[in-house]
């Protein structure tokens, strides 16, 4: 490495870092019926909960990724593209995503109210994406925005414990890249701490805002 011409406080440096090969947003919609979900024991009192207990008209959901391998990469292909005339070699990645998704319902006032938790399903969706991300680089997946929506809902009066019907839709916006680790050298300007902030000293005690006109009455307003 050659330290010449550096000034001030620049010093040659080897980092450690990670080189992006490739990078898309994407948005994605899917629907998810979940069915014969059975309804819970009310919180507040153990019975179980039927039908006439719930308002239907205010089921909602909230969708996660699941906490144990939310992303799986289960392979990619090298596929020949033409691009502004130049052919490349790109890769066809076929990924996994696996979610959990929760169903809540409030209860009616007369059953003392509040919301419940029916049911919690994971479920998978698998998509396929074209990237620069030949053999060694790593495939990262994250989530600018994941949430989903009831279309329809349902209950079931016919069978007992009473079951709840629901259509959802899931919504996301990804963000995927595919990375691989590097060491770059680089002329760079090391950072230097800021100042300390100072310590606001005890305040002095101080009396409120008294109310002499109405209090004490000294007979003035006799």
């Amino acid at each position: 490495m050659q330290a010449n011409n550096l000034s001030g406080g620049q010093e040659l440096l080897c980092i450690n870092t990670e080189k992006v090969y490739d990078w898309i947003l994407n948005e994605s919609t899917f629907d998810l019926n979940l069915m014969d979900m059975e309804l819970p024991a009310n919180p507040n009192t153990g019975e179980e909960l039927t039908c006439a207990d719930i308002d239907i008209d205010t089921v909602t959901c909230t969708v996660t990724p699941c906490a144990t391998e939310p992303i799986v990469i289960l392979d990619r292909v090298d596929q020949d593209f033409v691009i502004d005339g130049t052919e490349v070699t790109l890769q066809l990645v076929n990924i996994r995503k696996n979610f959990v998704v929760t169903v809540f319902v409030d209860l009616l006032p007369e059953v003392c109210g509040g919301t419940v938790e029916v049911c919690e399903a994971y479920f998978t969706r698998c998509e396929q994406v074209v990237l620069c991300a030949p053999e060694g680089t790593e495939i990262d997946v994250s989530y600018t925005d994941l949430d989903c929506f009831v279309c329809t809902a349902a209950c079931d009066d016919s069978v007992c414990p009473n079951e709840l019907d629901v259509t959802l839709t899931v919504r996301l916006c990804q963000s995927i890249q595919s990375t691989f680790d590097v060491t770059l050298e680089i002329i760079a300007d090391f950072c230097e701490p800021r100042d300390d902030l100072p310590i606001t000293p005890c305040p002095t005690p101080t009396m409120p805002p008294q109310c002499p006109v109405i209090f004490p009455n000294n007979g003035c307003n006799d």
